[in-house]
């Protein structure tokens, strides 16, 4: 039997075979869905997971593992009439640079059964400008969810640099703030939940372009950044100072060394922030600075820590590859004395193994062990030039 259509016929096998595939993929689509198959991961569970690769950071872990928890259970809820409807808490974090805020974000997404993304606030721009749109957010957690939409819509998104799109100066423009409060007015309100046209392969807006419509009510928004500076703002409000004599002797129990404990969304207004966005993140964490042995423990602890990756490179060369404990003190200290965080480790390992890492795999055979001692490790990082840094 062939069925007529506009330019062509089709016969009645090729229909019923069509009509299994659309059958198939639709079952597929369904399983994949987090509203079908959506397992409820306690906030302990959570933070256990968090603990195997992000040293430290109880307080934000618990904020973000809870944050999570009743996003799940937000989805889960069945809305019926005259029930309390929960809503969306959406969280700002706010830490120095290399603390980890981006490895949370990471590591909270490989356990996540709902789309995630991660996306940068320093590539968008005003409408109108080039750059990119605040839609361009959404576009990505459409990709994230293969294109299905009612998937994406019960996402999370992690919007990192977020402090760099601060206003510019304390009054507002008459001017355009491109990259700056006109972001912010932006993003108001996909944060609070609206019914958003996305252009589906990202870009800009134009009239003759299919739109993909986003209800991005239950979508839960993390935002992170470094906001340099703001520990003066703190210091200022406190009515302390970071440099020098302390003026009351209240401020003996102010913490000098981890400002960002007493953040408040008074601050992220004083930083520029507009009131109005501050307003849409009611949930504000921070991450503390790293010591010490956080710096130590960093290296040689978590499943991906930089010790156990350098290992596992020789190992593909079968050499067993070792660290004297001095070492790896000594890698510490560099990273304290330059200020860079965790990041630092990663360059001042880079500067010491550099050279081992150049020669051995042309010496296959000739040593199976390789081990690092502190007179090495100052030789190569004497000749680095990281060295030159100088300290902030």
């Amino acid at each position: 039997m062939l069925i007529a259509g506009l330019d062509a016929h089709i016969c009645d096998k090729c229909v019923a075979q069509a009509n299994q595939i659309l059958a198939e993929e639709l079952s597929v689509r369904k399983t994949k869905s987090p509203g079908s198959s959506l397992t409820l991961m306690k906030p302990l569970e959570i933070k256990k997971h968090l603990d195997q690769y992000v040293i430290g950071q109880d307080e934000a872990k618990k904020v973000l593992s809870v944050a999570v928890y009743n996003h799940y259970k937000r989805l889960n809820q069945k809305v019926e009439k005259d029930e309390i409807e929960i809503e969306k808490s959406n969280i700002i974090m706010v830490a120095e640079t290399g603390t980890g805020k981006t490895l949370l974000a990471k590591t909270i997404a490989k356990i996540l059964h709902v789309p995630f993304c991660i996306c940068d606030a320093t590539v968008l721009t005003e409408a109108g400008y080039v750059g990119e749109d605040v839609e361009s957010i959404l576009t990505r957690l459409l990709q994230a969810a293969d294109y299905d939409v009612a998937s994406a819509e019960r996402g999370i998104v992690y919007i990192d640099e977020v402090d760099k799109i601060a206003r510019k100066s304390d009054n507002p423009s008459i001017t355009r703030d491109v990259s700056g409060e006109g972001v912010q007015q932006a993003l108001l309100k996909i944060l609070e939940g609206t019914m958003v046209n996305v252009p589906p392969q990202g870009g800009r807006k134009h009239p003759d372009q299919k739109m993909i419509a986003v209800n991005t009510n239950n979508i839960l928004f993390i935002c992170g950044g470094a906001f340099d500076g703001i520990d003066r703002k703190i210091a200022n409000r406190l009515k302390t100072q970071t440099v020098g004599y302390r003026i009351n002797d209240d401020d003996e129990n102010i913490d000098l060394k981890n400002l960002y404990k007493y953040i408040t969304p008074q601050d992220l207004r004083s930083f520029g922030l507009i009131p109005e966005l501050i307003g849409r993140l009611p949930v504000v964490t921070h991450l503390n600075p790293l010591d010490r042995e956080a710096l130590i423990s960093i290296l040689t602890e978590p499943k991906n820590s930089l010790i156990k990756q350098y290992q596992k490179l020789f190992e593909y060369e079968d050499i067993k590859l070792e660290f004297d404990k001095e070492v790896l003190e000594f890698i510490v200290d560099k990273a304290m004395e330059f200020k860079l965080g965790a990041r630092g480790l990663r360059s001042i390992c880079e500067a010491i193994m550099i050279d081992a890492m150049f020669e051995v795999p042309s010496q296959k055979g000739q040593n199976k062990e390789l081990y690092i001692t502190l007179s090495y490790a100052l030789e190569k990082f004497a000749k680095s030039d990281i060295k030159k840094l100088k300290v902030a």
